[in-house]
């Protein structure tokens, strides 16, 4: 008898089998000895200041953090940083525009009638995103088949869908929207439907299951199911408040379409969709994963660092304004913080099977639509990958030569699967194959 029907039969509801469906001792999917391996791109926006991003390398060759990388000291061994990496995708659409919709599809934007700050108007990507691409590659194959393969999650992330808004295509002119809402998320993952103002508790419903099956399961499944009870009560609480105080809602402001105002409570709205994201790959219900941080050209307003002035118009500022410097130090610092949290996260929930942690089998990826705000380069875009999943050498900071096309990037992280694609995107941007990193 399969696995999900021995479940159906137990009674459970239809809100508790997707979760129990995922775990191991349940999962149809699931093969013991199996590596989960992982791959978590997060994305900030408007470019970096490069003196006190890049990193260097001691005499020795191990990497010494940067400023703004400081943050992941603790991830330093599994750290990799690369420079001399750009992108090199030509054609119709400003820089913002091609940084953003071209960063993770490595090919051209559509003919459209979007215009920008610069050249032809322009439409969406005509590829699929890398992430979408390993996902399907994960999903075609039974022993890495997940419930979502894939999971888009925003934070801050306005009501609208243009190129500057969308990193992930599903195929040609298929952009995929994040979700940017921790209710939302909730019910995606859950399978609640209850309003908020309304949650009587997700845990009345889910727990006379989560009883019937808990003797069958394995240690290491129950410690799953013990951190998703408490993950799922702390997010039920936060909600909760929310809703009664409506603090938790991101305003939609109704001003210029090109300017979004972000709640003050971004942070706390960060770490909520943080820890979904990463309770649900740890429940193995996705091994792809994005998070979107905002958009490319956004005007956050970041209050919780006591900067009142939109991100992209300080990213724009002259070199030698300092005061805009410090304060695009603070927002890149904040970034990085961000991924050290995700990091942080991954390492303390060990692997079902005891091989280790999640962060050793998880490549974070964080990107950049551009190298430098004020001159829209695409060159030196900033990647920093941390963790063990794409068996990349950490501890170090690799000089590239030359401008090398991020094409050849994607193309590493598709073989780190075992995915041997010859080139992605443009591909002509893809010759000399994937960039050896091991």
């Amino acid at each position: 008898m399969k696995r999900r029907h021995f479940l159906r039969d137990l009674g459970i509801s239809t809100v508790a089998l997707p979760f129990l469906s995922s775990l191991p001792s349940f999962a149809e999917t699931a093969t013991v000895g199996t590596r989960r391996q992982r791959l978590l791109v997060v994305f900030s926006p408007n470019g970096t200041i490069p003196d006190l991003f890049w990193p260097s390398n001691d005499e020795a060759g191990k990497l010494q953090l940067s400023p703004i990388l400081k943050p992941l000291e603790a991830f330093r061994e599994q750290t990799l940083v690369l420079r001399g990496i750009s992108n090199q995708v030509r054609g119709d659409g400003d820089s913002h525009m091609r940084g953003m919709s071209c960063l993770l599809t490595g090919a051209p934007l559509l003919t459209g009638n979007i215009r920008g700050g610069g050249g032809n108007p322009a439409g969406w990507a005509s590829s699929i995103s890398i992430d979408q691409e390993i996902k399907d590659f994960l999903q075609s194959q039974k022993d890495t088949r997940t419930r979502f393969g894939s999971l888009e999650v925003g934070v801050a992330v306005p009501d609208r869908a243009d190129p500057w808004t969308r990193m992930c295509y599903a195929g040609s002119n298929q952009p995929v929207a994040p979700l940017n809402d921790p209710e939302e998320m909730l019910s995606k993952l859950y399978g609640s439907s209850k309003d908020t103002k309304t949650y009587a508790s997700l845990l009345d419903d889910l727990g006379e299951d989560f009883k019937k099956v808990a003797k069958g399961l394995s240690s290491e499944d129950r410690a799953l199911l013990d951190r998703h009870l408490t993950l799922v009560r702390q997010m039920e609480q936060e909600m909760k408040a929310a809703a009664q105080s409506g603090d938790l809602v991101h305003p939609e402001p109704e001003i210029d379409p090109h300017i979004e105002l972000v709640n003050d409570n971004t942070p706390q709205i960060a770490r909520m969709q943080m820890d979904l994201l990463i309770n649900a790959m740890a429940n193995d219900m996705a091994r792809v994963g994005t998070l979107q941080f905002m958009r490319s050209v956004g005007q956050a307003r970041m209050n919780w660092l006591g900067i009142e002035d939109g991100h992209h118009s300080l990213s724009h500022e002259p070199d030698g304004n300092n005061d805009a410097r410090e304060k695009l130090v603070k927002i890149n610092t904040w970034f990085a913080e961000q991924v050290a949290y995700l990091a942080g996260k991954l390492r303390e929930t060990p692997e079902p099977d005891g091989s280790g942690n999640m962060l050793d089998n998880t490549t974070i990826m964080w990107v950049n639509e551009l190298g430098k705000g004020n001159n829209h380069t695409l060159d030196d875009i900033p990647f920093v990958l941390i963790g063990g999943g794409a068996g990349f050498q950490g501890n170090r900071m690799v000089q590239m030569d030359g401008k090398t096309p991020h094409n050849r990037l994607l193309l590493s992280l598709a073989h780190s699967f075992g995915h041997r694609l010859e080139n992605f995107g443009d591909r002509k941007l893809s010759s000399g194959g994937p960039l050896l990193l091991s």
